[in-house]
């Protein structure tokens, strides 16, 4: 099998689909460990030290754009499938009772892929872009800061940047929620599909891969809703 067969056979897309989830479930795990440290409530000092160490490492600043190629793949390949299998149905769910025939999520794809790609775009538009090339998506320009005990040099302030963002715009916090809720859903149905399309489906093991996938997406979609909330509420210093 060439590759471009691969990518474009059925089994090929679900495949890289999995694939590619694991990746990004990788990457939510550190993405979130990472923002969480704002809960220290230092002043950012923390969640600063190492949201600069990722802007600023050649390693993991290398390994960004095989993320974001992943990241693309993973959505191509998901609209792609979500379009055959749509196309490939011969009687539309309106008059064939789609309680009955499909689950809401797959019905429901296309709305929170939208929820999800908005959540995405305004995510990088804040806070990706200005802690990476500089300079401020929508609010006035911040000023550096010192990263304390950790090392003595300047370095973008994310965090002030991520106060004043979600105080200020309240339709933001709304969009980062609903956006969040589509996630959870997202990886609730992905998690263990991941491992149903290498095999792993097992009476015994099913059961304990799909708890696993059930507390992932709950904790980690919590934590990120938290962060915009407790922000606009001034639960932070």
């Amino acid at each position: 099998m060439t590759w471009k067969l691969f990518f474009t056979s059925s089994i090929g897309k679900k495949i890289t689909m999995a694939t590619t989830g694991f990746i990004l479930i990788t990457f939510l795990i550190v993405h979130c460990f990472i923002n969480s440290m704002i809960f220290f409530n230092d002043g950012g000092q923390t969640f600063n030290h190492w949201g600069h160490f990722m802007g600023s490492n050649l390693i993991i600043r290398t390994m960004e754009i095989g993320l974001f190629a992943f990241l693309l793949l993973h959505i191509i390949q998901g609209l792609t499938l979500w379009a055959q299998n749509n196309a490939a149905r011969p009687i539309k769910y309106n008059t064939n009772k789609p309680r009955t025939n499909s689950t809401w999520y797959s019905r429901s794809m296309g709305l929170l892929g939208t929820l999800i790609l908005i959540f995405l775009v305004l995510h990088l538009y804040h806070f990706w872009v200005p802690s990476r090339f500089g300079g401020m998506a929508n609010v006035h320009a911040l000023e550096s800061t010192t990263l304390g005990d950790y090392a003595q040099q300047e370095a973008h302030n994310l965090y002030k940047e991520m106060q004043l963002v979600f105080q200020q715009h309240l339709w933001v916090v709304i969009v980062y929620i609903l956006g969040v809720i589509s996630l959870g859903w997202h990886l609730l149905h992905g998690f263990q599909s991941a491992f149903q399309t290498f095999g792993v489906n097992h009476k015994r093991y099913t059961p304990i891969i799909k708890g696993i996938g059930i507390a992932y997406s709950v904790i980690i979609c919590l934590l990120f809703a938290a962060m915009p909330v407790a922000f606009y509420l001034n639960w932070l210093d």
